[in-house]
């Protein structure tokens, strides 16, 4: 097993290709992301929410390696993570007048250089931030920034793990993919009890089975899957502690385009299946956003804004998308999206899709943007998600009435 140990800070590495997008609060109020200054990079936070976005860079007294990690904290600071000499090196930044405040939390060093670490997504709160270290033969789960002795190891878990959803608000259910015994499975990682390990999706003994992204208030899953379709993976949903099973509906298959979802609207307390879906999709025409609901059966095609930070936004319950962008004459903005209500689907509806040469339409939407200044009968699987043995205050919300779903799109 990959044995890690803590060292004091220290310096500055080569790592690899430079992030996309930026990274978001759980609570939306910062992002923060590596932004480019010719062939410099440097951090950079977003304050998103007042009345208008604003950037505040963060540079250093020297350019960041375009594989460096930056997270927001909830009170404003921004953590970096660095490749330092084979270590991980963590740190707090934060505007100090003029320049840029430096707080080193300390190294995680992987002695045996094969462990990969990264940031896993901001947990809620603020508070904490975490981070996955994937060895060849054990994965370790460590608290990076807000333990009291700096870098902590909290569990280790037999087995190679990707992915990252938290489950609950207070960041103790951790959800990842494991890979073991050459089949993938999502499970939960309780952090408040030595990293104890319990299934979370079994949809079937031979399928690949991942967990993408999880709503706290309804419930909700967002899960890819090659149960219904053995060596392809396809996008179904669920709902924790729900006995119905999980479902692939027919809209969310795309051809020639890869779709992602990245953010669920909250607020949906009993009605997961009203929840909107945020998804980015990628195709030979470009690039643009998708919603989509449980309840219904087509995906809304919506145009992204100019220099989309892709794969990032943000729903508030009222329905509303929040986008964040960055051009040359806006370098701090967010579009504000209201795609269409929910509304019943007609029988046999086909799901809009953008055909050869067409765009999304803008039409369907209203799309505003904010700027500031730089200072949519589904095929089923038998098994259904589990709710974790130590749940403890995770909503169990009403089950959903099952969704019917169109004809697959038009060639």
């Amino acid at each position: 097993m990959t044995a890690c140990a803590i060292e004091p800070s220290a310096g500055h590495e080569d790592d690899e290709a430079a992030p996309a997008g930026c990274t978001l609060t759980d609570d939306g109020a910062y992002a923060a992301r590596l932004a480019s200054a010719g062939d410099s990079w440097f951090p950079e936070r977003w304050t998103l929410d007042g009345p208008e976005p604003y950037a505040v860079p963060l540079p250093r007294n020297q350019p960041e390696e375009p594989g460096t990690e930056v997270q927001p904290m909830g009170d404003g600071r921004v953590l970096i993570h660095r490749l330092v000499a084979g270590r991980h090196a963590f740190s707090l930044l934060y505007p100090t007048g003029p320049g840029t405040g430096e707080l080193p939390l300390g190294v995680v060093e992987c002695p045996d250089g094969t462990a990969r670490l990264r940031l896993l997504p901001p947990a809620p709160g603020g508070e904490r931030a975490y981070a996955l270290a994937v060895g060849p033969r054990a994965t370790t789960v460590w608290l990076v920034a807000g333990g009291a002795f700096g870098p902590e190891r909290l569990a280790e878990l037999p087995g190679r793990c990707s992915g990252g959803v938290w489950l609950d608000r207070t960041a103790r259910l951790l959800a990842l993919d494991r890979e073991a015994g050459g089949r993938t499975k999502a499970v939960v990682v309780d952090l408040e009890r030595g990293g104890e390990v319990s299934p979370l999706l079994q949809i079937a003994a031979d399928s690949d089975d991942r967990l993408l992204l999880a709503d706290h208030d309804s419930g909700l899953l967002l899960i890819r899957s090659d149960a219904p379709s053995p060596g392809q993976g396809r996008l179904g949903w669920g709902v924790l502690g729900s006995t119905l099973p999980v479902r692939f509906p027919e809209c969310l298959r795309l051809r020639d385009c890869t779709v992602t979802p990245f953010a669920i609207q909250p607020g949906q307390m009993l009605t997961p299946e009203r929840c909107a879906v945020a998804l980015r999709v990628d195709g030979p025409r470009g690039r643009w956003v998708g919603v989509w609901r449980p309840a219904e059966r087509r995906v809304h095609h919506l145009p992204a804004p100019e220099g989309w930070l892709a794969g990032t936004g943000l729903w508030t319950p009222e329905g509303v998308l929040r986008l964040p962008y960055a051009t040359e004459a806006v370098p701090c903005g967010v579009a504000q999206v209201s795609p269409p209500a929910p509304a019943a689907q007609e029988p046999g509806a086909v799901p809009s899709y953008p055909g050869p040469g067409q765009r999304p339409d803008a039409r369907a939407a209203g799309v505003t943007t904010a700027t500031g200044h730089p200072p949519e009968q589904a095929p089923t699987a038998t098994g259904h998600p589990q709710a974790p043995e130590h749940s403890g205050d995770l909503p169990q919300p009403a089950q959903p009435a099952p969704p019917a779903d169109p004809a697959p799109p038009p060639a």
